[in-house]
């Protein structure tokens, strides 16, 4: 544990980056529990002597990943600068960002699905996904306070709406219950969620 460095040399750095970007390309394809670090260190082309130099252990990689990439997998929202919609658009608006989170659940289905349960098991994950779900929320009000809505507890209800397209994914993508009509489930979080916002509106 104390013989773990912190490079310094561009070298180093660029090879200690090297590994978590292989850490989390093979976490993304086969999960956090069907990978381990002679794996890792083979698709980073890397000795595994070289992996423990910077890392414990599989789970410290997998940290590091997570902090500099879970954005895009997560909360690719967070870094997305051309959100936009006409007042008159709210729907279309809704629905842009449902097929939005949509297509980002695709990309990674594995890691989603893995991560998600790791939230309750390990507490780092778990630090992690809250900050950023609570980053998202205030995003989601800021952008609505620009568009002249009402602060009327703006923070609580886009929260909400946020965990209803979350959900709403989950069932699309990773459910996919048979006989459920999944065109008729979206009209429905979209209406409820213009409910939550229809006194917002100035």
């Amino acid at each position: 544990m104390d013989c773990i460095r912190n490079p310094k040399q561009p070298r180093a750095i660029e090879k200690k980056e090297k590994i978590i970007k292989s850490g989390l390309e093979l976490i993304c394809k086969y999960g956090y529990y069907n990978t381990n670090t002679k794996e890792i260190a083979k698709n980073a082309n890397v000795s595994t002597g070289i992996v423990y130099q910077y890392f414990k252990d599989k789970h410290d990689i997998f940290i590091e990943a997570i902090n500099k990439y879970g954005d895009d997998i997560f909360f690719p929202f967070l870094n997305n600068q051309n959100i936009d919609f006409d007042i008159n658009d709210f729907e279309i608006f809704i629905n842009n960002i449902i097929n939005y989170y949509i297509e980002n659940h695709k990309v990674s289905k594995i890691a989603h699905e893995e991560i998600t349960a790791m939230i309750h098991t390990d507490k780092l994950i778990a630090q992690y996904y809250y900050k950023k779900e609570l980053e998202m929320t205030y995003k989601i009000k800021n952008f609505l306070l620009s568009k002249n809505f009402k602060d009327n507890n703006l923070f609580e209800k886009a929260h909400i709406a946020i965990s209803m397209i979350d959900n709403l994914c989950h069932e699309v993508i990773y459910h996919n219950h048979d006989k459920m009509d999944y065109n008729v489930m979206t009209k429905i979080v979209i209406n409820c969620i213009k409910n939550i916002f229809k006194n917002d509106l100035n």
